[in-house]
């Protein structure tokens, strides 16, 4: 099918999605789970061909973690459906309403996008959580994954919409495009005369490929050079177990830990504990020169790595003298999507939480709680990094816009 056909068909679902009601959504997406969970050895062998692929063409570990699927994350993709099935449904809400003094009486609603495009890379559980998110949110989607995860993205793909047909909704509430060639990527950002709103996920290439070359209004999500500032006031034993949850826990993500920033007044009772637990997990690090008179195998850190989102057990450390310093470090070389501090100084943290010009800031907390799943918002479109529209994790309501709903009694203007 090429792009237009698909477009066209786009453009005809969403306003078939736009008139089903909450149960008829909610129906449809728990049948979705329930396919998901039923055909998992579908999924799970078509996702062995792109990890066959991945493997034979060299890709590395962190990005081979980004595209492997398992019966456990084949469940977690169904739950977040049956989780977006017990939120609110936010199409229809009024936002607002108010009265004139000439008696007009104004709503301010929210409703559907419309269609949805989608650029994403890797990842193959986004294509259930994009659906998902789209279709209660009242909006058709056309997705274009990579070409590392095609086999993968298809069979999730078909399965979707062989269910939806079985609950007597359009199959074209979601599309895959499945050429894989750039003359077709670059096609879909000039489609905007059928998609609504464009939606980039994945590396920073991507989302500069798509943001400098689209014609249809971009919602940019960020790559993760996510920091973690450890105080002078830090508890010690609790930065190391967050530093190596939010590093290790999986590195492939946006969300992991790249770039660690301490205190000099802390660095010799942390940095052994710290490397200790790093090396355990085989992680590379690369520091300052302070770090490396206490850390023997850290290698040095360039300017390049402060700004680096590795998604690979790689971590960069630099120390600071203050905490204006360590705010000062994380806004020049962060990629505005989550930092943290820990610290028991509740002054420090507030000054970190206000000044950090993040999506998503944290206190002793770590940075792999940004997610749309853990936020409570169900599976999540993606992280939003900039501030338009929407920012930070985007659930239903960011996948929404408003009208304004006037009622008159036949006033007219003078």
């Amino acid at each position: 099918m090429d792009l237009e056909e698909m477009g066209s068909r786009a453009a005809e679902a969403k306003y078939e999605l736009q008139r089903l009601t909450t149960q008829e959504k909610n129906d449809a997406l728990l049948a979705v789970a329930d396919a998901l969970r039923d055909k998992y050895e579908v999924i799970l062998e078509a996702n062995r061909k792109d990890l066959d692929a991945a493997k034979e063409a060299g890709m590395s570990e962190g990005l081979i973690d980004r595209l492997r699927l398992t019966q456990g994350r084949i469940e977690a993709m169904a739950e977040g459906l049956c989780q977006v099935v017990e939120l609110p449904d936010p199409v229809g809400e009024v936002m607002e309403t108010f009265e004139r003094p000439n008696g007009l009486h104004i709503e301010k609603r929210r409703v559907p996008l419309g269609v949805i495009g989608i650029i994403y890379e890797s990842r193959p559980n986004v294509t259930a959580d994009a659906f998902g998110l789209c279709f209660k949110a009242g909006s058709a989607v056309i997705l274009k994954g990579g070409s590392d995860a095609l086999e993968s993205n298809l069979a999730i793909t078909d399965v979707i919409r062989e269910s939806l047909s079985g609950s007597g909704v359009t199959r074209d509430a979601v599309q895959l495009i499945t050429q894989t060639d750039r003359g077709v990527t670059a096609k879909f950002m000039r489609m905007d005369h059928y998609v609504d709103v464009l939606i980039p996920r994945g590396g920073a290439g991507l989302i500069r490929a798509v943001v400098e070359n689209s014609t249809i209004p971009v919602i940019e999500t960020g790559t993760g050079n996510c920091h973690i500032y450890v105080d002078k006031d830090a508890d010690l034993d609790m930065a190391v177990n967050i530093i190596r949850n939010a590093k290790t826990q999986r590195v492939g993500v946006c969300n992991a830990c790249e770039s660690l920033v301490i205190h000099e007044d802390v660095m010799q009772d942390l940095l052994p504990k710290l490397a200790k637990a790093l090396r355990e997990k085989h992680v590379q690090m690369r520091g300052d020169e302070k770090v490396r008179t206490i850390v023997e195998d850290c290698i040095p850190a360039t300017e390049v790595d402060y700004g680096t989102e590795y998604l690979d057990y790689v971590i960069s450390m630099k120390t600071v003298s203050s905490l204006e310093q360590a705010i000062a470090h994380v806004n020049r070389y962060h990629t505005k999507h989550s930092d943290c501090i820990i610290t028991r100084d509740p002054e420090a943290a507030q000054r970190f939480l206000s000044e950090v010009d993040s999506a998503c800031v944290y206190w002793n907390a770590s940075t792999r709680f940004t997610d749309g799943f853990e936020f409570g918002f169900g599976a999540e479109i993606g992280i939003s990094t900039q501030k338009l529209h929407a920012r930070g994790p985007m659930g239903l309501k960011e996948l929404t816009s408003y009208k304004y709903v006037i009622r008159g009694a036949g006033q007219v203007r003078g």
